[in-house]
């Protein structure tokens, strides 16, 4: 097919022919040989990369699924996901990744699968597997059996580093959470009603720029290819932008879009790890996302239920939807701030394929997978919980606009056209 007139991130507008999965040229005037699709000028990005998702299967398919994940990264512009490993069964063994990976067949785009480390994992099965990253490696977190610490957090790094896999980690020090705010009786109410604003003050930012301070230092160690996971603070971002290149970071966008002043509105809906910070330091966070700093966005998309969500503040489990809502409030703020076009399609395509060595992906070039969204910058829509696909069935940015996409495609089929029902039955691929 070919798709004509179509105005890629940097302005130019081009006309797309695509040949089966790939896209087989790019120029003006194209000549017509198949079925033509006319974008009258509108966005044409690469598909997103988000790599950072949780689709909690298998374990807690009632939050959410592959096909429902997908369905939902789909209708929002996404046609990469990579899925973390903290399911039940943790995707710590050989077995439990095989497992993931047949549940995976159901995704309707491709996806990679991270393999996780606890004190009982398997390496070298896991490392015999197509893993896609080692992560989110829990650094000194309290998040569990997932949480790990001392000489285990370098020996994983090390074993990956040998095998030539990227870590990724999730770096809090829960020693330097503050106990006191828990003791002190903060965090009443329920659902919305709770004092969620406990949470930030608990899971302090200094517990995130000591945790990153260590892994950016054993990854100089030894010399490995290291990704810090879901960067909430301008000063971890900081650290990771004077590091080695082989060490990037993320940031998601409910830390570039929220912060502390959301969380009286929010309640338990916005605990999440790490917390929201200040409006401060969000404001600076932003500031690092638009001056390059920051190397990708990925959403850190963590289902759960209402019924789950609506408890107190420290019995509501961590976590937000996002993977259908990132790009579209991304290019609604090209709309009318800093952010352009050109850094949405860097942030969410070509700056993550880069790092985790997607060579197909996050381009609109010759030979590059036909992994494509169409977007029209002029219509935006609010942001509606019933409008969206992931199982869930809320989101922490109801009522903010967005610009959705028209149609997805996925290695050359549409996976997406607009609409609650219109996302295809297309078979992901595994990307390793």
């Amino acid at each position: 097919m070919l798709v004509r007139n179509a105005t890629l991130a940097d302005g130019r507008v081009r006309d797309v022919r695509i040949d089966g999965e790939r896209i087989a040229a790019v120029g003006t005037d194209l000549a017509v040989d198949g079925r033509t699709v006319n974008a009258r000028e509108r966005l044409l990005l690469p598909g997103a990369i988000d790599v950072h998702t949780h689709f909690r299967e298998p374990g807690a398919s009632h939050k959410e699924t592959w096909e429902t994940g997908s369905r939902s990264a789909a209708a929002g512009g996404v046609t990469t996901v990579v899925d973390q490993p903290n399911t039940d069964p943790p995707t710590t063994t050989g077995a439990a990744y095989g497992r993931k990976e047949r549940l995976a067949e159901a995704s309707v785009i491709d996806y990679g699968i991270n393999g996780g480390v606890t004190a009982d994992w398997d390496p070298e099965a896991l490392f015999d597997r197509p893993l896609f990253a080692l992560g989110e490696v829990f650094l000194a977190d309290s998040t569990g059996d997932m949480g790990i610490d001392g000489d285990l957090f370098e020996d994983a790094v090390a074993r990956a580093t040998e095998k030539g896999v990227a870590v990724t980690v999730h770096a809090e020090d829960a020693t330097r959470f503050d106990s006191s705010v828990r003791e002190s009786g903060r965090g009443g109410g329920t659902g919305a009603e709770a004092d969620a604003d406990a949470w930030s003050a608990y899971r302090t930012a200094e517990a995130e720029i000591a945790a990153v301070e260590r892994a950016v230092e054993t990854g100089a160690d030894l010399d490995a290819r290291l990704h810090i996971a879901h960067t909430s603070t301008p000063e971890a971002v900081d650290i990771v932008a004077d590091a080695p290149d082989t060490v990037t970071c993320e940031v998601t966008p409910h830390h570039l879009l929220l912060s502390r002043a959301d969380l009286d509105e929010l309640g338990t809906f916005g605990r999440m790890n790490p917390p929201l910070r200040s409006e401060k330091r969000r404001t600076a966070l932003y500031d690092r996302v638009i001056d390059g700093a920051v190397d990708m966005i990925a959403t850190d998309h963590a289902p759960h239920t209402r019924s789950e969500k609506e408890t107190t503040l420290w019995d509501a489990p961590s976590g937000v939807p996002g993977v259908e809502t990132m790009v579209p409030l991304l290019l609604a703020e090209t709309r009318s701030g800093p952010l352009t076009v050109e850094r949405v399609r860097e942030l969410t395509a070509s700056a993550p394929a880069d790092a985790f060595d997607l060579d197909r992906k996050g381009r609109i070039e010759e030979g590059m997978h036909a992994d494509l969204a169409l977007y029209d910058l002029e219509q935006t829509r609010a942001v509606e919980e019933s409008l969206l696909h992931s199982k869930c069935g809320w989101t922490p940015f109801a009522g903010r606009d967005g610009v959705f996409p028209e149609w997805t495609m996925g290695r050359g089929e549409r996976v997406y056209d607009g609409g609650m029902d219109a996302v295809r039955e297309v078979d992901g691929e595994n990307v390793r």
